[in-house]
């Protein structure tokens, strides 16, 4: 029997599987992919994610990978142009944005050295309840043939779609519409920094990431969805040609190396985090729109935050429960401002804030902690100073 089970491998799954085998607990990780194995992603990792990293003793390994450093943000809207970057966390002011086949593995080879039993090509098929507790899980071996383990806690980081969350039956507290589809691909020969361009209906994306290529994400309102998705590829040059002329220029004079990936199914929610045997962690408990990258770096802060409040508990009733609720309240703490933040951006209508963006132009530092609400280096209750409000009144 295992203290853990940690179904999905990613993001959220192999640093929670991780930080549980460092506090001693015995783990098994379970993934329906084979690694490396790419996902639909946008690659960037925030300054608060990368302090993670390096705190696990993972950074390194992003680092030899070829994961490209970044140190420079700017930001295009109408009438507007900001540069500058988030202020650090922990020390860390370079971001990363690298493919999810080198972050994945190096993830989940993390949790392997950590003394965790992960085990791939494993579908899980069903939860063990005993009484109103979940127990254990049911899975496929790579072999074809059923299985079941059992643990103290199973701890559902499978994704937006979530078996864990169905099965539990865990209902969504939070909820609202998809607002925008997004398409990328990744370009040689492009030479970027972290760029956001943005014009009514319009948003694109650029970071330098692995092999010297570069990604470049294209964002359309989800009522064009259906439109968009019959011919990506023009509308995705469109949106480049007419958003951000000199990018378009850019892309022009180097080539794109992979075809166009997207999606129109971003959903925007907060599900209920945990119950009797089990926890909800990543995009399985809360998911937004990625328009503002914000995924990677959200999954790695519940993953340390879910581990930290269980602690030495995990076998102690009164504790866990105490510890699961307490994990619970920090998703809505920690989150909420993120994801209405995400919601604002994704409405894709940037004249509501152009104003206040004009007025932050030339006032660099002010820039800076603009760009810090949005990695999560400061809150946006420290963004509203003083000197922003200053700034504001004048004409």
């Amino acid at each position: 029997m295992y203290d853990v089970i940690v179904i999905g491998a990613r993001c959220a799954g192999s640093p929670a599987a991780m930080l549980f085998a460092r506090q001693g607990y015995r783990v098994l990780l379970l993934e329906k992919a084979r690694f490396p194995q790419d996902t639909l992603s946008s690659h960037y990792i925030h300054q608060p994610g990368v302090a993670l990293l390096d705190r696990w003793g993972l950074l390194d390994e992003i680092r030899a990978a070829g994961s490209r450093p970044i140190d420079h943000q700017s930001y295009e809207g109408p009438g507007v142009r900001l540069e500058g970057f988030s202020l650090p966390v922990d020390g860390h002011r370079t971001t990363y944005a690298p493919r999810r086949f080198v972050l994945d593995p190096i993830l989940a080879g993390g949790a392997v050295a950590s003394g965790v039993d992960f085990q791939e090509s494993c579908a899980v098929t069903d939860l063990i309840f005993e009484d109103d507790r979940v127990v254990g899980v049911r899975y496929t071996t790579p072999g074809g043939t059923e299985a079941e383990e059992r643990a103290r806690l199973v701890v559902g980081a499978d994704g937006m779609r979530s078996l864990v969350a169905r099965k539990v039956g865990a209902p969504k507290t939070i909820e609202h519409p998809r607002m925008t589809c997004t398409y990328y691909s990744y370009w040689a020969d492009v030479p970027a920094h972290f760029e956001l361009y943005e014009r009514p209906g319009r948003w694109i994306a650029l970071a330098p990431t692995n092999d010297g290529l570069t990604l470049i994400m294209t964002y359309f309102p989800q009522s064009e969805f259906a439109d968009v998705r019959t011919d990506v590829e023009s509308h995705y040059l469109a949106s480049c040609r007419t958003t951000a002329p000199e990018l378009y220029e850019r892309m022009m004079a180097g080539r794109r190396v992979e075809q166009l990936y997207g999606t129109g199914h971003q959903e925007n929610y907060f599900r209920k985090a945990s119950g009797p045997g089990w926890v909800l962690l990543g995009d399985a408990v809360h998911h937004k729109d990625s328009i503002t990258a914000r995924g990677i770096t959200d999954a790695f802060i519940q993953a340390q935050s879910l581990t930290d409040h269980i602690g030495q508990g995990l076998h102690d009733d009164t504790a866990l429960t105490v510890a699961l609720k307490r994990y619970e309240r920090d998703l809505d703490d920690t989150f909420y401002s993120f994801y209405q933040g995400a919601l604002n951006v994704a409405e894709l209508k940037p004249d509501r804030q152009a104003e206040m963006m004009r007025k932050l132009a030339g006032h660099q530092s002010l820039v800076d902690r603009y760009f810090s609400t949005v990695s999560g280096a400061i809150s946006f209750d420290d963004f509203y100073n003083d000197e922003l409000l200053t700034v504001l009144d004048q004409s």
